[in-house]
């Protein structure tokens, strides 16, 4: 299993808009073969700050949500040029 863990901060003023984007965005994604936890967070502290938890049967299916066209015009298109700040890393689970 693959777990993604994303950190993304809008421009300021773009929260709203981002959330709106990750909201179609993750209900897109949940219906993905592959995808086996796909979890959204807003930041309390400042509402421009957003943290995606995601889990996929493997880097194949990584791979197919990233090429995805809800990818394309969700991500690409949409959220990420509301963003001043972008990070994602791949982990693999200790004990598994």
């Amino acid at each position: 299993m693959l777990t993604v863990i994303a950190h993304y901060r809008a421009s300021t003023g773009n929260g709203d808009a981002v959330a709106a984007l990750l909201q179609t965005h993750l209900e897109a994604t949940r219906s993905e073969p592959g995808c086996v936890q796909f979890l959204v967070y807003r930041s309390s502290d400042d509402r421009d700050v957003f943290a995606l938890y995601e889990q996929y049967d493997d880097e194949a299916a990584f791979q197919a949500h990233r090429e995805s066209a809800h990818f394309r015009d969700n991500i690409v298109n949409g959220v990420v040029p509301l963003l001043t700040e972008r990070s994602w890393h791949r982990y693999e689970e200790l004990g598994a």
